[in-house]
């Protein structure tokens, strides 16, 4: 057995520990989405009663962490933006470049909590009016006509793309749609080439950078990435509170067999329910962007596809 194989051996063993230990310490906050993928997530609140501040943590465990990779994390919280997000993300990467080599996921959780904890002692609260506007949640779609995404999940080479990516990455440029306006209701798409993860969250941390988008009562996403050498995509979606209106939103990337680009539609609530018409607005507002950047000609040739995944003449991102 060469030393290679023998890292590998030790760092699947390493994780297997680490998940126990894991599992035994938090219970039924730790969740196991797919095990052979690696994937996890974590709930965690502060330690208040009530437990005011919460997010999601999920993580992929790529095949060399600990050894020589980090583990790919994604924080989801509808309340979590702009500048929180930034000092919460660097805090973490901080304590895995401080423990390069060693399981590292304990830590993280407990200063994501250290991190609530002090949210909750300051005067501030998050701002539930935002997911608490979504609408007609579960009443208004017959969710067996809804792809299946509630599980979006990387295998352990393609998420390998996440540590791969460079630092000194240039963020990919952004362009903004026209906005679409219905019953007081204002939805807006944003658009940028990407081909890592890395891009991904630096161009949605540059549009919660600008401080309209950031008030957004939700800002829907999804992205695919194709990866070459493995001839599959990279993909995942947010909701951010509007129930189901991120799968809604990837599956129109994958009918108009669009990649290597993200769409953001920012929404802003105006107060009066538009039931399904949201999500009429959600995709128009993507697709009018996707048509408008070139990555799909027209809206009437994604319709004689008839679901199936055309080939579109995407641009294609340097």
């Amino acid at each position: 057995m060469d030393s290679s194989e023998e890292s590998s051996d030790a760092d699947l063993q390493s994780q297997i520990e680490e998940i126990e230990a894991l599992s035994s310490i938090y219970g039924e906050e730790w969740c196991v989405i797919d095990e052979a993928s690696r994937v996890f997530c974590i709930r965690i609140s502060d330690d208040t009663q009530k437990a005011t501040w919460t997010v999601c943590l999920q993580i992929i465990l790529p095949p060399d962490y600990p050894s020589s990779a980090p583990p790919i994390y994604q924080i989801n919280a509808a309340w979590l933006r702009g500048p929180d997000r930034r000092t919460l993300s660097n805090s973490l990467e901080e304590l895995y470049v401080e423990n390069t080599g060693e399981n590292i996921l304990y830590l993280w959780v407990e200063k994501i909590r250290e991190f609530l904890a002090e949210k909750s002692q300051s005067a501030e609260r998050p701002e539930t009016g935002k997911t608490m506007t979504t609408e007609e949640e579960g009443h208004d779609y017959d969710e067996d006509d809804l792809p299946d995404y509630s599980v979006l999940k990387l295998t352990n080479q393609s998420a390998q793309h996440f540590s791969d990516a460079a630092d000194d990455e240039e963020l990919p440029l952004i362009k903004h749609g026209e906005t679409i306006t219905d019953r007081r209701s204002t939805f807006q798409p944003h658009l940028a080439p990407v081909v890592t993860p890395k891009q991904v969250q630096r161009v949605l941390n540059n549009l919660y950078e600008n401080k309209k988008i950031a008030s957004a009562t939700h800002n829907i996403y999804a992205y695919r990435i194709f990866l070459e050498d493995k001839s599959s995509f990279l993909q995942d979606c947010e909701d951010d509170g509007e129930t189901a209106a991120g799968g809604r939103l990837l599956h129109l990337l994958q009918i108009l067999d669009v990649r290597n680009v993200l769409v953001v539609v920012s929404r802003w609530y105006g107060g009066i329910l538009l039931g399904p018409d949201r999500f009429k607005h959600i995709n128009n507002c993507a697709r009018n962007i996707l048509i408008q950047e070139g990555y799909s000609d027209t809206s009437e040739e994604s319709s004689k596809a008839g679901g199936k995944n055309k080939r579109s003449k995407g641009k294609k991102t340097k």
